[in-house]
């Protein structure tokens, strides 16, 4: 099932090219037709791997779907609560 961040089937453009299903990935929100996780790639990203290097590991990515999912991580950060990081004045 594709979900859009409001939990509907009805989705934009980005928002379809993630899906979650319990049979894939445990459920955690993936590129569309894939198991890559939007975990993953963010993980990727945030180790210091470009868009281009992503792309070049995994053949069934494409820049949309990059995007796609830091705008789902967006997102989803913004409609939840906020964890506090410790260590990290209050």
């Amino acid at each position: 099932m594709v979900y859009n961040r409001m939990g509907r089937s009805e989705a934009t453009m980005a928002e379809s090219l993630i899906e979650s299903n319990p049979k894939v990935m445990m459920g955690k929100p993936v590129i569309a037709g894939t198991r890559i996780t939007v975990e993953l790639i963010l993980e990727k990203l945030a180790a210091g791997e470009t868009v281009e290097q992503l792309l070049r590991a995994y053949p069934r990515l494409s820049e949309p779907a990059i995007r796609a999912a830091l705008d789902f991580a967006a997102k989803s950060l913004g409609s939840e609560v906020i964890y506090p990081i410790h260590g990290s004045p209050a």
